[in-house]
């Protein structure tokens, strides 16, 4: 016996069989309907059911796309994204009066017919006869819906939507073979929700809930009657009944639904003549879409949230897959960004920097011992206006950083004494450390062929009083060039590499450091985050943890959620607990008695090292206690401001060093970030301090006081100029393409 569907109506065999049959007698009646064009899929030419078989009916209705909700640590909402606004709902949470319109606006008969209308077939044939061209549709409900599948299917892909949409018999004809396939398995109910979540309302808004709340700002079901009447009018034409922009034009529109609602009986002509007299009485919510609209200034991690996803093949095998599954969204995505830090962060870059200043000043804090990205922020708000950017300084290029990352210089010199004492030197190591000589040659480098030093190229210190000998306590502390010069020069180039290997040291553009001596200098272009990361193992005793900004994922699917695997933090061991002990005695050193001072914690253990580059172009604070690790830049992204004579954050600065101004915003981000957080300690080793007092004036990276501020070559300036006199000026270059600026030409910079 022949099904009945829900509703009513014959069975979808009945309904096939039925309307080739009109089709046949009436000369290929569905030709009619969009185009005069025969011949398509040969349907109009043989007319027969085999021919209508032979059409694919397996419809596969992909996953809605939905907004993505990205939380914080805490679960509090950073921001949404989404390539649709939409939100699923069921039909018993759609207001019954939305129900209503939407069917008696666009398919009254949907109760009464299967998935084709044989009625509005005939009449909208009628008509297209009478006026020589396409009059007036014929589509159902359902068929609508199918179109709505197709469209959804094809993305943002213009070509795709465009052959989804197009008007041909071929098209119609498949629709219809679909739409019988879709009434066959879901049945009324199922297909009215379908297309309700499914629909463009215009806006942004896609599907009835998102509706609602842009219009209204209230949900699906608790649309009232007129509201309901304006949401079911719209969809014919999202643009032309567009509320927000004319308002006249959708009342009217709004208007004709009520009427329809009356003359089909699902209200009354009183009820719909009081409808018709209320005021729209839009609500409107603003679109909130992007990493853009993030809370905290966590724009610029929300878009390296989205960078993770985009980029790591645990969300998929091929970029297109994964950025399938982005756009498809519906996910909420649990981060590691924890309040409290970001606040923190926040706060101190707009107290030391202004958005306005030349320069920009960027600050990440990574947790040691499980590589969590707890705090993300800079100076420069996430936009595309006067005084904002879209590119995440704090990261390398391919996660949405500049081209090549910020030379570090100073803080580079913590890796060569971590190599050094991993491969057997002593603490008290010394070396001759004298103001200024050649870099020595020839260098071993983990290849065959040795560095050498072919353009007699010198290295020197900041003033002439730094003069050695010197031993690593002393050298550390007051950032002595040739010292480390000599270090790296003592143990070769091979365990630098490695340890920063170990540490996963890359330039900002993803590619190894250059084996040669003048590394050590901090000559190459590494990112914050990078930063942050290395100098967390010193504070987890020699583990290094990769970093991580992604805690959970779970994606809705219709009416259930499900878990996606997220990428683990993966820690290994990249020196010996000693090593890093040892490291952390002699960074301790620096924030107590050393050029990093003014950026010692003073409630707790810390340690760090400060950096200066060439000209003062960028200047550095790395450090961090037990607990948080923290890495402050401040500089120009072109690389082309000189940090002398310079304003910044309402403060005049003749000359800019890492103790000054990236050293506060450190301390200040770390101190409220750690506010309440346990207070751990070191494990310290004792370092006997050199056998006499050699009596060196301390400078700030390499002699705030030196006697000859002014004389340092191109690497003293690396690594600070004396805040006593003028510039560096520069008597040594690094050879062409050593130092990689943002802009990618290679040169000192």
């Amino acid at each position: 016996m022949p099904k009945k569907r829900s509703g009513g109506g014959l069975s979808a065999t009945q309904q096939a069989a039925k309307f080739l049959g009109v089709s046949v007698l009436a000369g290929a009646l569905l030709a009619g309907i969009a185009l005069p064009a025969f011949g398509v899929l040969g349907l109009a030419a043989k007319g027969s059911v085999e021919s209508f078989d032979e059409l694919p009916a397996n419809l596969k209705t992909p996953p809605l796309s939905q907004r993505t909700t990205i939380l914080d640590a805490d679960g509090g909402q950073i921001a949404t994204v989404y390539s649709r606004d939409r939100t699923v709902v069921e039909l018993k949470n759609i207001s019954p009066y939305m129900q209503k319109a939407i069917v008696a606006i666009e398919d009254s008969r949907f109760y009464q017919h299967g998935a084709v209308d044989l009625k509005g077939v005939l009449r909208a044939l009628n008509k297209n006869v009478q006026s020589s061209g396409v009059a007036q549709g014929a589509s159902t409900l359902t068929q609508q819906y199918v179109k709505n599948v197709f469209v959804e299917e094809a993305g943002d892909d213009p070509t795709k939507v465009a052959q989804a949409t197009q008007q041909t018999l071929g098209r119609k004809i498949q629709e219809l073979k679909f739409a019988i396939q879709v009434e066959e398995e879901l049945g009324k109910k199922k297909i009215l929700e379908n297309y309700l979540n499914i629909t463009f309302f215009g806006e942004q808004a896609y599907g009835v809930e998102a509706a609602a709340q842009r219009y209204f700002s209230k949900h699906a079901k608790d649309l009232t009657l007129p509201e309901s009447a304006m949401l079911a009018g719209i969809v014919q034409s999202p643009s032309r009944y567009d509320p927000v922009n004319d308002e006249a034009e959708a009342t009217k529109r709004r208007n004709v639904v009520l009427q329809r609602m009356a003359d089909v009986g699902d209200i009354s002509q009183a009820e719909a003549d009081q409808a018709k007299d209320t005021p729209l009485k839009l609500k409107v919510s603003q679109p909130k879409n992007g990493c853009i609209t993030a809370v905290r200034g966590a724009s610029f991690f929300c878009k390296y949230v989205e960078k993770v996803f985009l980029n790591d093949p645990v969300f998929g095998k091929t970029q297109e897959a994964r950025a399938k599954l982005w756009n498809q969204g519906g996910l909420t995505i649990r981060t590691t960004l924890q309040p409290q830090a970001q606040e923190s962060v926040q706060a101190s870059l707009k107290s030391h920097v202004n958005k306005s200043d030349k320069v920009a000043a960027a600050a990440t804090l990574v947790e040691p011992g499980t590589g969590r990205i707890v705090g993300m922020g800079q100076s420069k708000p996430y936009g595309y206006g006067k005084n904002e950017t879209e590119y995440n300084f704090s990261v390398n290029a391919q996660m949405g950083g500049s081209n090549f990352g910020f030379p570090t210089g100073s803080t580079f010199k913590p890796f060569v004494a971590a190599a050094a004492l991993e491969g057997g030197k002593p603490a008290t190591q010394e070396y001759s450390s004298p103001y200024d000589m050649p870099y020595p040659s020839p260098v071993q480098t983990c290849s065959s062929s040795p560095w050498t030093n072919q353009d007699g190229d010198k290295v020197e210190n900041e003033s002439e009083s730094e003069s050695g000998p010197y031993q690593l306590k002393e050298a550390m502390a007051k950032s002595v060039n040739t010292y480390f010069v000599q270090m790296i020069s003592d143990i070769g180039l091979c365990p630098v590499v490695k340890m920063t290997d170990a540490l996963h040291v890359t330039q900002g553009n993803g590619t190894k450091l250059p084996e040669r001596p003048s590394i050590a200098l901090g000559a190459v272009g590494l990112s914050p985050l990078t930063m942050a990361s290395a100098y967390a193992a010193f504070a987890s005793r020699g583990m290094y943890c990769t970093p991580i900004a992604i805690e959970s994922i779970s994606q809705k699917l219709g009416n259930q959620r499900k878990s996606l695997e997220v990428p683990k933090s993966t820690c290994s061991r990249a020196m010996t607990e000693k090593t890093a002990d040892t490291v952390n005695t002699l960074l301790r050193g620096v924030v107590d008695s050393g050029t990093g001072q003014q950026a010692g914690l003073t409630d707790r253990e810390s340690a760090g090292k400060t950096g200066t580059t060439d000209e003062r172009k960028n200047a550095w604070f790395v450090g961090y206690t037990p607990n948080l690790s923290g890495a402050v830049w401040v500089g120009s992204a072109s690389q082309k401001v000189k940090m002398t004579n310079i304003t910044i954050g309402g403060v005049y600065r003749a000359l800019v060093y890492g103790g000054q101004v990236p050293g506060p915003i450190w301390k200040d981000a770390m101190t409220g970030a750690l506010s309440g957080k346990p207070v751990q300690s070191f494990n310290l080793v004792d370092i006997p301090d050199a056998p006499k007092d050699r009596g060196q004036d301390q400078g700030d990276d390499h002699g705030n006081n030196g006697s000859n501020p002014t004389n340092g070559g191109f690497i003293s300036g690396l690594t600070n100029g004396g805040n006593n006199g003028g510039n560096p000026n520069p008597t040594y270059s690094l050879p062409d393409g050593f130092i990689q600026g943002n802009n990618g030409n290679g040169g000192r910079r």
